[in-house]
C-alpha cells in the first residue's frame, strides 16, 4: 500500500540556533507542537537537491524522548524524498558510532540525538544536530542555513501513518507516493567494534588486560555513566578484551542517566574516582552520555588532564597499528586547550592548528590530509578515523601506550614532562549564569584587553607578576577553504607563555555559561600542585574580568 505525504502548516520559533554542536534546549521545549518538526524540516531542506534518494544514519544517546523523536525524523525523512535510514536500534547509537557509519555507508550525513554531555530526563535536557557526509558536525555556514530556514518556515512535509519498530533489527521497506523508502533498524555497536579492531592490535591488548602478557591482568574501573556507551563498553572491554565483569560499572543506557550528570570530569565522575583513589586500579575511565567524551585517570586517581592525555597519545602514535600503516600528518587542539600538544608537534616535526571551539573545526583539515590526532580541553580527543572526538578511543588508546611503554599512567605523565615540560591548566565553570550580565561582561573585557595601552601591562598576585604580551578576541582563518571565524574567546597571552581564556559556551541549554580557562607552562618546575601553581593567575583572572561581580558567583560550578 502506498502512504502518502501530508503537508502540514506551521509557525517559526524563535532560538532555533544550533550552537557549537546543535541545538540544545529543555525536553519541554523540544515537545511543544512542531517544535521538533521545525528544526528536522529545517536540517532536511538544508541539504537541497543532494536529500533525494540519498541516505542518512538517525540515532542518540537514549537519553527521554530520543526513541519518540527518532521515530518522528523516520516520518519527516520519509515525506522529504531520502530514499534509506540507518537507525540505530532503539534509536540508540553513539556519536562516534553516527560518524564511523556515515563514513562506512557512504551517507549523506546523519541526525544525532543528543544534549552530549547535558543531563537527561523530562526536566532536563534534549539536543539534535546534523553531521555531514564526512561524518563531522555541519559546519558554521550549513548551520546558519539551518536557522534561517527555521525563521522562515511555514510548513513540513510528514509521512503520517509510516508506522515503524525501531526496537527490532532489521529491514523493512515502503512505498511513499510511488517511491520506495527503506528503513533499517541496525545493531547499535557491530560497525563500531569493527572499525576499533581495524584501529587496534585487539589480540596484544587481550594479551595485555588479561595478565597472559605480563603475568599481571590490568585492573581496569570503566564508568560509562548510564550513558549510550554502556553495550559498546561490554562488548569491546568484556568479550573482546576478556576485562571482568567487575571493571565496568553503570552499563545499562537510562532515559534520565539513573540520575548521574554524564560528564566526565572530577564533579560528576566523583564515584569512580573516589573508588580508583583507593589505589586497587591501574585505569580508570568515564565517559559523556553519548560518547565522545573521556576522562582518564590512573592508580590512585591520579588525573590526566585533557590536554596532556592528547599531547601523550600524540607522542606515542607508534603504538597504534592504524598510525603504523596510515603513518602521522598534524596536530590541532582547540584555542583554550594548553598547547602541551604543541611541543609534541615541535619535536616531531609536524604542523599543529589552533582553532576555536568545536570539533567541527577539525574536519577540514583532516579531510585535506593535514592532521590525524586533535583534541579539546573539554575531555575530547580523537583521530581521523572519524570526524567526532571518541571516548573509546581514547581509551584504547591509552591501554596501548600502557602496554607500549610498559609503565603506569603517573609514571607515563612523569616522564613527558621531564621531556617537555608541563602545561598547569585549570577550567572553572559558571554554569546556568544570567545572559545579558554575562553578555556585559564579554563586552567590558574585550574593550579592556583590546585597548593599546594593555599590552605591556603588568599584574602581580601571590608573589609573581605576569606582563602581557598580546591580547585578542580570537578569530580563526581555515587554512583549507578559508571560511573565518571570529569572536571565539576573549585571550590574554604573557610574556612566559602563560594564559587567561574566557569565552561564553555554545553548548547549554538554558542560561549562560561562563568558562574560564588558566594555562601556565613550566618547563622545570613540573610536580607541583596544579592549584598552588595556578592561583596567582586565577586571582589576577578574576579581577580582569571582573567576572564575580557580572555573575554573582563567588566559586564556580565546576573546577577541571
Amino acid at each position: 500500500m502506498s502512504l502518502t505525504v501530508e503537508i502540514v502548516a506551521t509557525k517559526p520559533y524563535e532560538g532555533q540556533k544550533p550552537g557549537t554542536s546543535g541545538l540544545r534546549k529543555k525536553v519541554k521545549v523540544f515537545t511543544q507542537p512542531n517544535y521538533t518538526e521545525n528544526f528536522v524540516q529545517a536540517i532536511l531542506e538544508a541539504n537541497g537537491a543532494a536529500l533525494v534518494g540519498s541516505t542518512l544514519v538517525v540515532g542518540g544517546d537514549g537519553r527521554f524522548y530520543c526513541k519518540e523523536a527518532a521515530e518522528l525524523i523516520v516520518r519527516l525523512s520519509a515525506a522529504n524524498g531520502v530514499s534509506k535510514l540507518l537507525v540505530g536500534q532503539n534509536g540508540i547509537l553513539s556519536t562516534p558510532a553516527v560518524s564511523s557509519l556515515i563514513r562506512h555507508n557512504k551517507a549523506l550525513g546523519g541526525i544525532v540525538l543528543t544534549a552530549s554531555h547535558n543531563p537527561g530526563g523530562p526536566e532536563n535536557d534534549f539536543g539534535i544536530k546534523f553531521n555531514c557526509e564526512n561524518g563531522g558536525p555541519a559546519p558554521d555556514a550549513f548551520t546558519n542555513h539551518i536557522y534561517k530556514i527555521t525563521t522562515e518556515i511555514k510548513e513540513y512535509k510528514l509521512v503520517r501513518n509510516l508506522q515503524i519498530d525501531i526496537s527490532k533489527v532489521g529491514v523493512t521497506s515502503f512505498d511513499i507516493a510511488g517511491k520506495p523508502f527503506t528503513v533499517e533498524v541496525i545493531d547499535s555497536v557491530a560497525n563500531y567494534v569493527r572499525h576499533m579492531e581495524e584501529i587496534f592490535d585487539f589480540a596484544k591488548l587481550k594479551d595485555f588486560v588479561s595478565g597472559k602478557a605480563t603475568g599481571k591482568p590490568l585492573k581496569m574501573r570503566i564508568d560509562a555513566m548510564n550513558g549510550v556507551t554502556g553495550s559498546y563498553v561490554r562488548e569491546i572491554f568484556l568479550n573482546r578484551l576478556g576485562a571482568t565483569e567487575s571493571s565496568v560499572v553503570h552499563t545499562t543506557p537510562l532515559p534520565d542517566f539513573g540520575g548521574l550528570h554524564p560528564d566526565p570530569n572530577l564533579t560528576y565522575a566523583k564515584d569512580l574516582v573516589d573508588t580508583v583513589a583507593q589505589g586497587d586500579y591501574d585505569i580508570g575511565a568515564a565517559f559523556d552520555g553519548d560518547g565522545d567524551r573521556n576522562m582518564i585517570i590512573g592508580s590512585k586517581a591520579f588525573f590526566v588532564t585533557p590536554s596532556d592525555s592528547l599531547a601523550v597519545i600524540a607522542h606515542y602514535l607508534e603504538a597504534i597499528p592504524y598510525f603504523q600503516k596510515n603513518g602521522v600528518q598534524g596536530f590541532a587542539r582547540s584555542m583554550p586547550t594548553a598547547s602541551a600538544v604543541d611541543l609534541v608537534g615541535r619535536k616531531l616535526g609536524k604542523e599543529v592548528f589552533e582553532v576555536p571551539t568545536g570539533w567541527k573545526y577539525f574536519g577540514n583539515l583532516m579531510d585535506a590530509g593535514r592532521l590525524c590526532l586533535c583534541g579539546e580541553e573539554s575531555f575530547g580527543t580523537g583521530s581521523n578515523h572519524i570526524r567526532e572526538k571518541d571516548g573509546i578511543w581514547a581509551v584504547l588508546a591509552w591501554i596501548s601506550v600502557m602496554q607500549h611503554t610498559g609503565k603506569g599512567i603517573e609514571d607515563i605523565l612523569k616522564q613527558h614532562w621531564s621531556v617537555y615540560g608541563r602545561n598547569y591548566f585549570t577550567r572553572y565553570d559558571y554554569e546556568e549564569c544570567a545572559s545579558d550580565p554575562c553578555n556585559e561582561m564579554v563586552s567590558t573585557m574585550e574593550t579592556t584587553i583590546t585597548a593599546p595601552e594593555f599590552v605591556g601591562k603588568s599584574f602581580s598576585s601571590g608573589g609573581k607578576t605576569y606582563k602581557v604580551k598580546e591580547a585578542d578576541n580570537f578569530s580563526y582563518t581555515d587554512p583549507v577553504d578559508k571560511s573565518v571565524a571570529t569572536k571565539q574567546g576573549l585571550r590574554i597571552v604573557f610574556e612566559d607563555g602563560s594564559r587567561i581564556v574566557v569565552r561564553l559556551s555554545g553548548t547549554g541549554s538554558s542560561g549562560a555559561t561562563v568558562r574560564l580557562y588558566i594555562d601556565s607552562y613550566e618547563k622545570e618546575n613540573v610536580l607541583g600542585q596544579a592549584s598552588v601553581m595556578l592561583k596567582p593567575l586565577i586571582d589576577i583572572a578574576l579581577e580582569i574580568s571582573q567576572l564575580p561581580k557580572f555573575t554573582g558567583r563567588n566559586a564556580p560550578t565546576v573546577i577541571t
